[in-house]
């Protein structure tokens, strides 16, 4: 019986992406991918480790109490800004509002982001806007996290955003290999090549003979 897992996340681009990327393994590894249950109503985890695996750890074994027995998969991840020494890393998602900076009206948490992303970077050069997406994923059981995988994906900041697809800093984080952005290439060679779906498959590699 293939195996279930469940995501401790809400954001449907995740969901997504590990959908997509249980779906490449074919029907001999075949595994669901399904939300936790009721999570919106579930007091969020906190977020406070200083890095990604801290905090994918700590999330997968929170939210695996709310479903005993079954596989709660985790993820913490970001990005890391060489020009900005690291920054936003394990503060990706809360980037702009951890600054403080003022929002438009109408303005979404990613466009937040990547509008202050911008400015931050304004006036770098384009040999100097190098960064990469970061992952790393947690899966646990009734409280016991018993495998974590990590992925990455070098690219460059743009100057402006490029594509509508994915989410996050996506439309600005550009593949030169492909000469596209993350926001403009396809699911499954996004699965192929992104930080997320790296992460997935070095997950399950460490997870085998554990997932039934």
């Amino acid at each position: 019986m293939a195996p279930t897992i469940y995501v401790a996340s809400t954001n449907p681009g995740k969901l997504l992406d590990f959908s997509v990327a249980a779906g490449a393994l074919g029907e001999r590894g075949a595994i669901t991918i399904l939300a936790l249950p009721g999570i919106a109503a579930i007091l969020q985890a906190p977020e406070d480790e200083e890095t990604f695996e801290g905090n994918a750890r700590a999330k997968a074994i929170y939210y695996s109490h709310f479903l005993p027995g079954e596989l709660m998969l985790a993820d913490d991840s970001g990005l890391e800004v060489d020009a900005l020494n690291g920054h936003p890393g394990v503060r990706s998602a809360r980037y702009a509002l951890d600054s403080g900076a003022p929002t438009r009206d109408g303005e979404s948490v990613d466009q937040a982001n990547n509008n202050f992303l911008l400015k931050e970077m304004a006036g770098i050069p384009a040999p100097q806007r190098s960064a990469r997406y970061r992952c790393v994923l947690a899966l646990a059981r009734n409280g016991e996290c018993f495998a974590t995988g990590e992925g990455a994906v070098n690219g460059q900041i743009l100057a402006e955003p490029i594509g509508t697809g994915g989410f996050g800093y996506d439309p600005l984080f550009f593949l030169p290999a492909l000469g596209k952005t993350m926001a403009q290439i396809d699911l499954d060679t996004k699965h192929r090549l992104s930080h997320r779906g790296r992460a997935f498959r070095a997950l399950l590699h460490q997870a085998q003979g554990k997932l039934s």
